[in-house]
């Protein structure tokens, strides 16, 4: 974690995914192989995020393209509103303490959002958790602005956006290369690997 202390930001950048909102894919397996008849494991054998995934993201290909993939590769015959329920049933609530920290956090300083993430999710998760997500003044997904994590090119877009400068924005994900990613760019970075990083860091910055 990048050293931090009282003074040292300007604006807070957080991932949504197992960072504000809990995330759990299993679902999404149990779902598609109750649909289908199949057992989980055999969905989990075949699943991988591969190009067709890394183009929903980028809002590149339809969702009817992208679950059309995931037909093929998963050897699944279900339909494209099946897909969509697994697909938006991994998000299991918030994480631990969030709903209290980032207010606490807003009054303090502007937060952002800075998600890898495709249509429908950001169509369910905009209603099911507006009131979350209303302490963001603005959300930048990777479906709506063509750029993703970890490249160079997205988080200077971000950072742009935001304008502010890099090294006085702190950045909170939970994957490494992502955090690799925002730090090489001149980010302060949070690796978020339990929920009491995103506390222990807004001490740290005297929030």
């Amino acid at each position: 974690m990048t050293s931090l202390s009282p003074g040292s930001a300007d604006a807070l950048l957080f991932d949504l995914g197992r960072v504000v909102l809990d995330i759990d894919f299993s679902k999404a397996i149990a779902c598609w192989a109750g649909h289908a008849g199949c057992r989980p494991e055999a969905i989990v054998a075949r699943y991988v995020r591969d190009e067709a995934y890394r183009l929903h993201e980028m809002g590149k290909i339809s969702d009817a393209d992208y679950f059309a993939s995931l037909r093929a590769s998963l050897g699944i015959g279900i339909s494209d509103a099946q897909f969509l329920e697994g697909w938006n049933a991994i998000f299991a609530g918030e994480m631990p303490d969030i709903a209290e920290l980032l207010p606490r956090a807003a009054k303090q300083m502007p937060l952002y959002a800075f998600s890898n993430t495709n249509r429908p999710h950001v169509d369910y998760f905009s209603k099911e958790y507006a009131g979350l997500l209303g302490h963001f003044r603005e959300l930048y997904l990777s479906s709506s602005i063509g750029l993703r994590k970890p490249d160079a090119e997205a988080f200077d877009h971000v950072v742009a956006a935001i304008g502010v400068p890099a090294d006085r924005i702190v950045f909170f994900d939970d994957l490494a290369e992502n955090v690799e990613g925002a730090r090489a760019r001149g980010l302060k970075t949070v690796h978020v690997t339990s929920p009491r990083d995103v506390g222990n860091a807004l001490k740290a910055l005297g929030i």
